[in-house]
């Protein structure tokens, strides 16, 4: 039988003939293989875990930010930089943040430039997505994560993960935003930076997405001197007060 000329006819063939990784290292290269390899055993091995048990107290979680080119990942705009931090409790790890540039492939808009301080010369020298979110996974592995107004972080985190691996995001998120409204129902706005300045936490530098890690999880650790204060004791109770 003669092997078809085709990539895809090319990768078809290897499927039937050894299975799917052959397959994806003909079309991707074995590094990118190798990476989408990483990136869907973690996304099985999550599916495993739960985290409702667990005491807040001894929660393991990666909280975390993204820059964005724009608000649409389906629709144009791509990852620009990843940041996170680890954490255990109500305290920051030892372990070294996260920080990343990642290359969107495409211009970085003159706004969000201004914003980020992320400009096109230094997008193009950043590594690709496949290599910036299989790290990102791989500091991340089976804890919790952590983000504010998370709806945003998520779409373009999915997108991604659906892109590169052909899969979507396993983790349990937990939004720092939804819960600012559980515990002050009647606040104003809940922003970040307003919830920065009423709960103490110092602004460093916004909008970047490792110092935006940061300040979230010390705004967490406020929230979570008030949650533990109202005999919420695990992320599954925490849950279900946030679903009401």
């Amino acid at each position: 039988m003669k092997e078809p000329k085709s990539p895809m006819g090319r990768m078809w063939h290897l499927y039937k003939m050894g299975g799917i990784t052959p397959a994806i290292a003909s079309m991707l290269g074995s590094s990118n293989a190798q990476q989408m390899a990483l990136i869907r055993a973690m996304s099985r091995e999550q599916r495993k875990e739960s985290a409702l048990e667990t005491p807040l107290a001894e929660m393991e979680a990666v909280v975390f930010d993204l820059e964005t080119t724009g608000f649409h990942p389906y629709n144009g705009d791509e990852i620009l930089s990843i940041g996170g931090v680890r954490i255990k409790g109500g305290e920051l790890e030892d372990a070294e943040p996260f920080y990343r540039l990642v290359n969107p492939r495409r211009s970085v808009p003159k706004h969000i430039v201004e914003l980020t301080g992320i400009t096109n010369e230094m997008a193009e020298q950043a590594p690709d997505l496949m290599q910036g979110l299989h790290d990102f996974m791989d500091f991340c592995g089976r804890r919790v994560l952590i983000a504010h107004a998370s709806g945003h972080d998520k779409q373009f985190l999915n997108a991604a993960l659906w892109k590169t691996s052909k899969i979507h995001l396993t983790h349990r998120v937990l939004d720092t935003m939804m819960v600012a409204k559980w515990l002050e129902p009647k606040r104003a706005s809940y922003g970040l930076d307003e919830l920065l300045e009423d709960y103490g936490v110092e602004v460093t530098v916004r909008h970047h997405a490792l110092h935006d890690s940061v300040m979230t999880a010390k705004l967490w650790f406020q929230f979570l001197r008030i949650i533990q204060s109202r005999q919420v004791v695990t992320m599954g109770d925490l849950y279900a007060y946030l679903s009401r």
